[in-house]
């Protein structure tokens, strides 16, 4: 066998550097909850030591941290002064919760996934799936948070008046049915937009649905928003408007199953969004650092989820081409992609 020693190197520095993300993912994690992000936003450069007594936490464990980061380039420092800075560029990806690049939630979710690995290679040695349910908790919370920050800066800026007519319709007031709502993100951010619709979110994880309850009790939204536990094949309930699914079509058991149960439960003039990860029909065009992302999250947790319910296990990346014949199988006529961003495809159907 020849080798190339060029490419060889070239191919160690590559897995060098993702060595160094995977053990760098949890410490993103505990900087977020140790508090050590907010410590450092906005207070210019810091020593160890004064990070240290700004947060309770022992120096050495605070200056190995800063050390690492420093390394991988999400804080600077300073030889000079011997301190360590957090850019405001990288406090709204790291310390601010209400930025839209607010990342935290995400390196959270997936580092739920490492702690799954053994869960996961059972999987691949037995053909099974992984019910959703099965995983860890961090997965549940990661996702939440992660894909909140992306709901709340498009959600109704963006995506909404993207589909036909629907944000008048929520303004006048409707009767709105989220499926797969989780701990009901993209119900509540709805709900508070558009007080005068009434919204219900099904899920079919009980913990999930028990959490979206909480949230919107605490987001003050309770009297309008509902959520129940109920399949995304069999969930009740007649003539709605508008029916969302967020990031959950290509998780499901039963995609076919849930088309048409969103079919027989949509009105003849209602729509139904699908919002979806980006990805394109050929594969060749996912092979980026977001594909990786999302074919990463689908291997460890979105196609087991679906063949633990013996589904097709469609996946995070199953492209436009796929997800329109799940719709059209329902019974829908009409499916158009509404409009799109690096990290979403947002479609519209309709019966």
């Amino acid at each position: 066998m020849s080798i190339d020693e060029e490419k060889l190197m070239n191919f160690m520095h590559k897995a060098v550097n993702d060595l160094g993300a995977t053990v760098s993912a949890s410490l993103v994690v505990i900087g977020e909850k140790m508090g050590l992000y907010k410590a450092m936003e906005g207070v210019g450069p810091i020593t160890a030591e004064e990070l240290s007594k700004k947060t309770g936490i022992t120096e050495r464990y605070v200056s190995e941290w800063l050390n690492n980061q420093a390394a991988g380039g999400y804080v600077i420092y300073d030889p000079q002064t011997q301190t360590y800075l957090l850019p405001d560029e990288h406090a709204a990806c790291l310390a601010d919760e209400n930025s839209p690049t607010y990342l935290p939630g995400a390196f959270q979710s997936f580092t739920s996934m490492v702690k799954d690995e053994h869960k996961v290679t059972e999987a691949f040695k037995s053909g099974e799936g992984i019910h959703w349910g099965d995983h860890h908790c961090d997965l549940y919370e990661g996702v939440e948070r992660f894909f909140k920050t992306g709901y709340l800066a498009n959600l109704v800026s963006n995506w909404i008046p993207s589909l036909d007519g629907i944000e008048t319709k929520l303004k006048s007031g409707i009767k709105v049915a989220d499926i797969g709502c989780g701990h009901g993100a993209s119900t509540i951010i709805m709900a508070k937009e558009y007080p005068e619709s009434e919204f219900i979110g099904f899920d079919f994880h009980p913990d999930s649905v028990s959490m979206a309850r909480k949230r919107a009790e605490d987001a003050g939204v309770k009297d309008r928003v509902k959520f129940e536990v109920a399949d995304s094949t069999s969930f009740p309930g007649k003539d709605y408007d508008f029916v969302t699914v967020f990031d959950a079509l290509h998780d499901m058991g039963n995609p076919h199953g849930a088309s048409e149960q969103i079919f027989k439960s949509i009105k003849s003039d209602g729509s139904w969004m699908i919002v979806e990860p980006f990805a394109s029909d050929k594969l060749e065009e996912n092979h980026n650092p977001i594909g990786r992302l999302f074919y990463g999250a689908s291997t460890s947790v979105c196609v087991p989820c679906s063949l633990a319910a013996k589904g097709p296990g469609l996946g995070a990346q199953a492209g436009p081409a796929k997800i329109e014949r799940v719709v059209k199988s329902g019974g829908f006529t009409k499916f158009r992609i509404a409009t799109k961003n690096p990290f979403n495809i947002v479609y519209e159907a309709n019966p």
